[in-house]
Parts: structure tokens; C-alpha cells; sequence
């Protein structure tokens, strides 16, 4: 059984007890977080689409850590002008696990 799951703003194919780095979603570690915006349930072989979310379904998963991404190099350079910027970004990000997906 496997979802797919908009989670802010980002969609994300799910099975039970599998571990994912969504968006940072404000919770303490530990907490319980639900998603219902499911937008497409496979429950062996019967698949349920959303127009575009699927009614009372919903996703429950448990956050693991609150970490950061790999630094991202962003480099700006306009020729024969002397300017050059460097700049890194580090996007955070939560680790969560998948627990239940339920269809209603």
C-alpha cells in the first residue's frame, strides 16, 4: 500500500514505516503530525484518485529530527565589471516516519 502526499507544497510517494525529509514542519521531536492532503491511494491494486484530495484520508507519521540540507553554492559574477558574490544556503528540513495511511 503507498500514497502520494502534498506536503508543503511538495508531493512525495509514501508506504508505511518509510523515513522522508519534508519541508520543515514546526513540531517538537517526537510529535505526532497528520497530513490530509492525500492525493492518490494504491491499496493493492485498488487505486483511489483525489479531485484533488482524497476525502477523509489521511497520513500519520511520527518527526524523527530536525536537520539541514547539503550547502547549496550560489555564485554571481558579471564580467569585466568587478562584482562577484558568493553565497551558501542550507535548507532545513525534518525527518519524519510514515506510521498509518488511512482511507475513508
Amino acid at each position: 500500500m503507498y500514497a502520494v502526499v502534498d506536503i508543503a507544497g511538495k508531493q512525495f510517494k509514501v508506504e508505511k514505516d518509510q523515513y522522508l525529509y519534508a519541508p520543515r514542519i514546526e513540531a517538537e521531536i517526537g510529535a505526532k503530525v497528520q497530513f490530509d492532503r492525500v492525493l492518490l491511494i494504491d491499496a493493492d491494486g485498488k487505486v483511489q484518485v483525489g479531485q484533488p484530495t482524497i476525502k477523509g484520508a489521511s497520513i500519520s507519521c511520527k518527526v524523527l529530527e530536525q536537520v539541514k540540507d547539503d550547502k547549496v553554492i550560489v555564485f554571481k559574477k558579471k564580467r569585466r565589471k568587478g562584482y562577484a558574490k558568493k553565497n551558501g544556503h542550507r535548507q532545513p528540513l525534518t525527518k519524519i516516519q510514515v506510521e498509518s495511511i488511512s482511507s475513508k
